[in-house]
């Protein structure tokens, strides 16, 4: 697979600057960085962006998460690895990603499960990371970015 252009970020010079506003803005909300890293790598494979799916699993391998997470966050319902936190976080993350699957686009019962484990500004950083995670997808996918493409 190759590239149909560079990645618009950057192509933008000021474009990776926001970006990384909204990343440490994220990333700062008091939301574990393992839970940050899960809901990334899933929002990303139910959006089929290869490159982000192969980043966030390096990434999240780098940072300590375990091989029978990573290989089963895809299944994460039927997977006995995830605590009650993380699997509101990712199932947060689903129903945000697939907004157009949904009349009621995240449905409250599991917008109430995410703010059973998440206070006010974790839920908003949550609600970022997931935002920015389909941003990245959609950058990434729209312009065929490769699995193992390094950016920076």
């Amino acid at each position: 697979m190759q590239a149909r252009m560079k990645n618009p970020a950057m192509v933008l010079a000021d474009a990776g600057k926001a970006i990384n506003g909204l990343y440490k803005v994220a990333h700062s909300s008091g939301v574990a960085p393992s839970t940050l890293e899960l809901v990334h790598l899933r929002a990303s494979q139910i959006n089929g962006c290869s490159a982000c799916v192969y980043g966030g699993t390096h990434s999240a391998k780098k940072n300590g998460e375990t091989d029978e997470r990573l290989f089963t966050v895809a299944a994460w319902r039927e997977a006995p690895y995830f605590t009650d936190a993380e699997r509101a976080a990712l199932a947060l993350a689903e129903y945000a990603t697939r907004l157009a699957d949904n009349p009621e686009g995240v449905p409250d019962a599991v917008w109430n499960e995410a703010a059973a484990h998440y206070d006010e500004q974790q839920l908003a950083g949550l609600v970022m990371w997931i935002a920015t995670t389909n941003f990245f997808n959609r950058l990434n996918a729209t312009t065929r970015q490769p699995a193992g493409q390094t950016w920076g």
